[in-house]
């Protein structure tokens, strides 16, 4: 069977190499590039992000990352966020004070954490729901956080007709969103490419689910 192809999404972001290093290590065939085609052959698409929200969204608009992450999503092809690239999933980020508009996925606004210890840095267990796809075999394990804002809370509303959403949760301070699996979208706040063995198992649980696509 081929190895399923992954496109990281290459806008300008710092974490691009060692997230594509990492997917290369759990079996995917991964290529950096902003291609229109690419984005929209290839199997899965991960949207690496690290620094503000506006620097993200705006280096985004530059390549057309909305368009392109929109496109997928309606047919139904999976996404994977990483940390600010979880983060403009949502409707709005406010950080230090600017309030900027995010790719509208999940409604929701992006805020700072409620911690007096900013940023986050370090080694976190997440509290994952018993059916996740992205936790299966995980239970217990710690990730690598390094980030100040995040979802605090769930906005989107329940729709019988469709699969709930995962919610995994984290707690700095208060709680706050580590991850969410709804349908083609997945996204973690950490970097499993930076959390070792236990994010390599969770990028390979990732890069399996795209196989038979």
């Amino acid at each position: 069977m081929l190895r399923p192809s992954v496109v990281v999404l290459d806008y300008g972001s710092g974490n691009v190499h060692s997230a594509a290093k990492a997917l290369e290590e759990v079996g995917a065939r991964v290529e950096l590039t902003a291609d229109r085609a690419r984005v929209a052959e290839a199997d899965g698409l991960v949207v690496p992000g690290v620094g503000a929200f506006a620097a993200v969204m705006g280096a985004l608009e530059a390549v057309r990352g909305p368009e392109l992450i929109d496109r997928r999503l309606a047919g139904g092809r999976p996404v994977l966020g990483i940390c600010v690239g979880m983060q403009v999933m949502f409707e709005r980020g406010i950080e230090r004070g600017e309030d900027t508009e995010g790719l509208g996925q999940w409604p929701g606004v992006v805020t700072r954490l409620e911690s007096e210890i900013l940023p986050h840095i370090g080694w976190n267990r997440v509290e994952a729901p018993e059916d996740s796809a992205l936790f299966a075999g995980l239970q217990n394990e710690r990730f690598y956080f390094v980030h100040s804002n995040a979802a605090l809370d769930w906005a989107l509303p329940d729709d019988a007709t469709l699969l709930a959403p995962r919610l995994t949760w984290s707690q700095h301070g208060g709680r706050f969103l580590a991850a969410v699996e709804n349908g083609p979208l997945s996204a973690t706040q950490f970097h499993p490419e930076k959390s070792g063995a236990a994010g390599l198992r969770l990028l390979a649980n990732w890069v399996t689910g795209l196989k038979g696509d």
